[in-house]
């Protein structure tokens, strides 16, 4: 199924409320902004979540289901149907973030 692409300065949220910074490395522009790519670096700040009082913050997203048909520079692009998975310090992952302001025009595969 199309998703629309993804794009600097989109809303990420932890399902513990801590806000992502995804930082495209890809020249390619929709609307003005750089487009994602897996790979992408997109780090989190500011969960609260701990495990039994121990704080296990959410500190990063591995993203999952890219495009399968559209890349630039070699590499799949992120989509708004694309799973950002929330993986703590030692990459256990914590749930999937929360994706918004995406731009509507571009739709992928």
């Amino acid at each position: 199924m199309p998703g629309q692409l993804l794009h600097e300065g989109i809303t990420i949220v932890c399902p513990h409320g801590g806000s992502g910074r995804l930082t495209p490395s890809s020249t390619l522009l929709v609307g003005g902004k750089k487009v994602a790519v897996v790979g992408d670096p997109t780090t989190i700040s500011g969960c609260a979540f701990n495990i039994g009082g121990t704080p296990s913050p959410c500190l990063r997203v591995e993203w999952q289901r890219p495009a399968t048909k559209v890349k630039t520079g070699g590499k799949a692009v992120l989509l708004s149907d694309s799973v950002a998975l929330c993986v703590n310090a030692g990459g256990a992952p914590q749930g999937t973030a929360q994706v918004s302001g995406f731009q509507t025009k571009v739709k992928a595969i």
